[in-house]
């Protein structure tokens, strides 16, 4: 069972100036809501612990020329589809959906190819996996940021745990794909 934060009116007031700049000092949002610094820490503290602020540090996605993919997927066991991916560096996120498709994932990479590749090597030839379309996202409305995962053990395994080798991908050994990050077969110039 979740266990959801009930925000009052001081959390609310928080959270509102922490969007306006998220730079500010606890002294100044305290300043701003005439209360103590301690009862600003103490709030912050509680809002980060229970989950309901976080800082993510990460990559705009327009800024560093990524392209992302929206996948939509029918799938007979969405969390083993979604375990393949928790680990892997061009991975956004994925969210379990009512509808036709049951999964939506977002994928992001240095070109299209890459994307592709993904799809058609971790996704279509996934037994769980009915149908998977792909849509190439244009341009997003307000500025997409991508966690940042830069720091890897490189070896030959790649996250995703599928089995699958850069040097022996057709799409990689065809360059259409950059290769995963992770690996030493990497060819792409964002991660390495």
């Amino acid at each position: 069972m979740r266990e959801f934060l009930d925000l009052d009116k001081r959390d609310r007031e928080i959270l509102s100036l922490l969007e306006k700049d998220p730079e500010m000092s606890q002294s100044d949002i305290a300043e701003k809501l005439k209360i103590s610094q301690p009862s600003v820490s103490a709030r912050i503290h509680k809002l980060k612990q229970k989950g309901a602020l976080a800082h993510v540090v990460g990559m705009n996605l327009k800024k560093v020329n990524l392209y992302m993919a929206k996948v939509d997927v029918i799938a007979s066991n969405t969390s083993s589809v979604l375990e393949i991916f928790k680990d892997c560096p061009y991975f956004l996120n994925g969210l379990i959906v009512s509808g036709k498709h049951n999964l939506c994932l977002f994928f992001v990479g240095e070109d299209i190819a890459t994307l592709e590749a993904i799809v058609d090597g971790h996704l279509r030839n996934n037994p769980s996996v009915q149908s998977a379309e792909v849509s190439i996202v244009i341009t997003p409305m307000k500025d997409l940021i991508l966690p940042l995962k830069m720091n890897f053990d490189f070896s030959d395994n790649p996250p995703c745990g599928s089995g699958c080798n850069c040097k022996e991908c057709t799409h990689h050994v065809s360059n259409r794909c950059l290769g995963c990050p992770v690996t030493n077969s990497y060819s792409g110039k964002i991660w390495r």
